[in-house]
């Protein structure tokens, strides 16, 4: 199926997710890294932009254009984005991960991996866009 299109029996189901970066390097560094563990694919790559899919879910990476306003995650908006992970093992490679890179930060460290009450990742990409990776029971 074109995962450009909508899939009836997905239907409520996330489609895709844009994100706007003020340096796109940077910010593919950190989420092709991370979708790649999160078993995401290369899906198009462009002047200005990057995509990831995995399976009718896809991921966009825009270049912003010239805005000095910076991500926050406590205003009105978009406050964090969370994946399904495959075991708790891969909540911990990928905390690791974060941990050995310079472009992320792990969040609530003296709380982790159960800062919200269960096992997962938080931390922060290059913009300071919190993401989540939830471990299963």
């Amino acid at each position: 199926m074109d995962h450009d299109h909508a899939d009836p029996d997905r239907a409520g189901q996330l489609h895709h997710l844009e994100l706007y970066a003020s340096d796109l390097d940077a910010s593919v560094a950190f989420w092709d890294w991370l979708l790649g563990e999160l078993g995401y694919e290369p899906k198009n790559e462009w002047d200005g932009g990057r995509s990831w899919v995995n399976g009718p879910t896809y991921v966009v990476l825009v270049q912003a254009d010239g805005s000095d306003a910076e991500f926050d995650r406590l205003a009105a908006g978009l406050n964090h984005v969370a994946f399904h992970a495959a075991s708790r093992e891969q909540v911990d490679d990928l905390t690791a991960g974060v941990r050995d890179r310079g472009d992320s930060t792990v969040l609530y460290e003296d709380r982790h991996p159960f800062a919200g009450g269960y096992y997962a990742l938080y931390c922060e990409d290059p913009e300071g866009v919190k993401v989540e990776v939830v471990g299963p029971e």
